[in-house]
C-alpha cells in the first residue's frame, strides 16, 4: 500500500514584540488528500526564557508517532481529541508563559 500524500498548508512564524511576550510563535500544519490534519507543530520559541530545545519554551506536535507537549525541555504525551483542542492548550500555555514573562520584567 502506497503512503498517502501530505501537503503543508500552513507554515507561519510570527516575531512577537516584547510587550506581547517576545520570541517567535511557530505554526506548521500538514493535511492528507482528504484535507484531514495529519501532522502539526506549534511552538513558542524564546531564547531569553529557555536556551534548551532550540529555544522552544512550549510546543505541541505529533512527530515520533505520538501527540506530545514540549515544556522547558521536558516532553510528555498529551491526549488528542482534536486539533482545535491542541491549539487551545497551546494558546493557554503561551498566554500563561507570556504573563509570567511580563511579571518578571
Amino acid at each position: 500500500m502506497a503512503a498517502s500524500k501530505t501537503t503543508k498548508i500552513i507554515d507561519d512564524s510570527h516575531e512577537l514584540p516584547i510587550k506581547r511576550g517576545n520570541g517567535i510563535l511557530r505554526r506548521e500544519i500538514w493535511v492528507d488528500e482528504n484535507g484531514t490534519i495529519v501532522r502539526y507543530n506549534l511552538a513558542y520559541i524564546n531564547h531569553n526564557m529557555f536556551q534548551g530545545d532550540n529555544g522552544r519554551v512550549v510546543g505541541y506536535d505529533n512527530a515520533h508517532q505520538f501527540h506530545h507537549r514540549h515544556y522547558l525541555g521536558k516532553v510528555e504525551p498529551v491526549e488528542f481529541t482534536s486539533f482545535d483542542d491542541i491549539e487551545q492548550k497551546f494558546e493557554a500555555d503561551w498566554i500563561f508563559l507570556r504573563s509570567t514573562n511580563e511579571n518578571d520584567s
